[in-house]
């Protein structure tokens, strides 16, 4: 800790002693004469306690410049003072614990000495060297962390392998990481998959079964791991039971266990529930086709359709004003629309937009959830509607009907119930917006209930 002086004098700044900065001039230097009277009382002259009075000896003022200090050396002092051949005499003959040679590598290449060199002096390899060199470090940065010797410990035989393989996580990591390897007696395979595990979880959000493991807790993590490589295997297999027998000896959470249990012996009433509901959904699926459209997908589209688009909030009226034919002609292939309009969108000629023919309109919601009869994703899509079909007749049909908070979806046989017999159109299809972060979504001419 040091403090670092200017040497710049200006009228503007403070003269210092010893690091303590002196009262400046605020009165002027002439100032002009008045006379100022008054009465003093007893009454007036407040009662204060010695608690409060200035002693007459006041204690020294605190010294606050600090001389500068150089960082410790990581050599250990009974090796400080060897020289270059010292240094490779207790290397080449491992005269020390692994982390106390350790740094003595490190001197060696700053003294000029190249790995290579090294191990043919040392007989220690280039790769040992960076798996010594580094794994002291990360030694260093737990046992600066932790006041549990006996963790530490552990690691001073053959540690370097080990704290090597979690030299990428954090240092609150690295301590639940080397305390998770020590009760578990993991081997360096097993430390590599640990810290893998932990670096890579986050990134796992929204897989199946990301939910039931702790992050918190470094046994989950590689837990989730096997668990994540049993779902490659078929089930039922040897592989698969073998990995979720392997995740579910490191698993610490229950809930990771409980899940885990789950899927090695299964849950027979959750199967029967899960086989009813199953059942239901089926005779009650209505199916819509729903894409989400593909970066560049239009510009790769051998074929496209270009419709009129209306705003939602804008209501029946534009939907209807909406042009119903546009026409193209031509050498060229213009399109020329029977009306003017302002928005319009060009789509692949997937087959449920290719066949509406005309009559055909692409409506847009800014929020799906408003508008759609399952669990939305929270973003704007566009309802592409047959206009001309737009007599309610199909039970498992879906329609463009007005609301009273605005435009929805409704089941035909919903409508039918209410004796709706007409709408503002059929819906023939359901776009949703090209995302990178959503491959599952980006896969066309799919029905999803």
């Amino acid at each position: 800790m040091f403090s670092l002086k200017s040497s710049i004098s200006s009228p503007f700044t403070q003269s210092t002693t010893h690091g303590l900065f002196t009262n400046p001039i605020t009165r002027p230097v002439n100032p002009l004469p008045r006379t100022v009277s008054f009465t003093v009382t007893a009454s007036m002259i407040p009662k204060r306690s010695s608690a409060n009075m200035i002693p007459k000896n006041p204690p020294a003022r605190q010294q606050l410049y600090q001389p500068f200090r150089p960082p410790s050396s990581p050599i250990p002092t009974q090796f400080r003072s060897l020289d270059s051949a010292g240094k490779i005499e207790i290397l080449a003959g491992r005269m020390a614990l692994w982390f106390e040679y350790a740094p003595l590598i490190s001197s060696l290449y700053t003294d000029g000495f190249t790995p290579p060199t090294i191990e043919e002096l040392t007989g220690i390899s280039s790769i040992e060297q960076n798996r010594l060199i580094v794994g002291a470090q990360v030694r260093d940065s737990i046992l600066q962390s932790i006041h549990e010797p006996e963790l530490i410990s552990a690691f001073d035989t053959g540690g370097a392998e080990l704290l090597y393989e979690i030299r990428l996580l954090s240092t609150t990591q690295r301590v639940a990481a080397a305390t998770f390897i020590i009760d578990r007696n993991i081997d360096s395979k097993g430390a590599q998959d640990l810290a893998r595990a932990i670096k890579d979880y986050p990134n796992r959000r929204g897989d199946v079964g990301w939910l039931d493991f702790d992050y918190n807790l470094p046994g989950d993590c590689l837990s989730f791991l096997y668990y994540r490589q049993s779902r490659e295997n078929k089930n039922p297999s040897d592989q698969r039971t073998s990995m979720l027998l392997q995740a579910l000896g490191v698993a610490e959470s229950e809930k990771a266990k409980n899940r885990l249990n789950t899927e090695l012996y299964g849950d027979k009433e959750a199967e029967k529930e899960k086989e009813k509901k199953k059942k239901e959904e089926e005779v009650k699926a209505i199916r819509i086709p729903v894409v989400r459209l593909k970066f560049g997908e239009v510009a790769e589209a051998t074929s496209v359709v270009v419709l009129p688009v209306c705003k939602a909030e804008e209501g029946e009226k534009k939907i209807l004003e909406a042009p119903m034919e546009i026409i193209a002609g031509g050498d060229f292939k213009v399109v020329e629309a029977e009306k003017g309009w302002k928005r319009w969108v060009v789509l692949p000629s997937w087959n449920p937009v290719a066949a509406i023919g005309k009559g055909g309109v692409a409506v847009s919601f800014r929020d799906d959830r408003k508008v759609l009869p399952w669990d939305g994703k929270e973003e704007p899509l566009l309802v592409v509607a047959d206009r001309v079909r737009n007599v309610v007749e199909a039970d498992d049909g879906y329609y463009l009907v007005v609301a009273e908070n605005g435009l929805k979806l409704e089941k035909g046989s919903d409508l039918k119930a209410r004796e709706v017999k007409e709408s503002l159109g059929m819906v023939v299809l359901v776009v949703r917006p090209p995302r990178e972060d959503d491959d599952d979504w980006q896969t066309s001419h799919q029905n999803w209930d």
